[in-house]
């Protein structure tokens, strides 16, 4: 691959186990980590903006990318939301992660960039592995994100990932370095509103599975105040 992969395909290649290609945190919080990875690259690509939680599409031109288009016209058009403040990031990010996940795994099975092995549980149910396919892409992407780490991601696009990848609670985002540096990564996914959309929506499962009493709803409305 000539151009560097979009945010999500980073964050997938460093969620997945090289060994046993299964996602190194919770599948439902990386379901959630793509989509919000899908509305960083977005941003960065001047795509869309943000105000207090709610995204809004700033140019609904396709981009070049496939998946990132199919993601942007999700999103309502400028003039034709039916909420006036644009839609919640949190709300869509919750209902597009299903989504994002099974496109963006097949596409990168499909372009040789993982290779998917179907195996059978107790011989009956069939389920999928995904490992890293050959040219070593998904070891560069480890190896330049941990180089990143260890500069403080002064690059904005690694700083994203970063956050996406802290708010999902992966591994080498909120394990590695001391605790100072482990400290400044989670605060990271605070920070930067698609990692706060993602980090939300991870916050939320984790109070409905300790009875906690959230509601397990897409929540449509006001992505704001925490």
């Amino acid at each position: 691959m000539n151009e560097r992969p979009t945010l999500p395909e980073e964050l997938l290649l460093l969620a997945l186990d090289p060994v046993r290609g299964k996602p190194l945190c919770r599948g439902r919080y990386l379901e959630y980590g793509l989509a919000g990875a899908v509305l960083a690259e977005l941003e960065l690509q001047g795509r869309i903006t943000e105000e207090h939680g709610r995204v809004h599409v700033a140019n609904p031109l396709d981009p070049p990318d496939p998946l990132l288009a199919v993601f942007l016209r999700s999103l309502p058009a400028p003039g034709k939301s039916r909420f006036r403040g644009g839609v919640s990031a949190r709300g869509w990010v919750r209902h597009a992660g299903r989504q994002a996940e099974g496109l963006y795994l097949d596409a990168l099975v499909q372009r040789g960039i993982l290779r998917r092995e179907t195996r059978r549980f107790l011989g009956l149910l069939p389920y999928h592995r995904h490992l890293p396919g050959p040219g070593g892409l998904s070891a560069h992407i480890r190896e330049h994100f941990a180089a990143a780490g260890g500069a403080g991601f002064p690059d904005r696009r690694d700083r994203l990932l970063a956050a996406v990848a802290a708010a999902v609670e992966l591994p080498s985002a909120v394990r590695q370095g001391d605790r100072r540096t482990r400290s400044a990564v989670r605060a990271l996914a605070r920070q930067e509103w698609p990692a706060l959309a993602v980090h939300r929506n991870v916050r939320q499962d984790k109070a409905g599975q300790n009875g906690g009493g959230v509601s397990g709803g897409g929540g449509g409305g006001g992505g704001g105040g925490d």
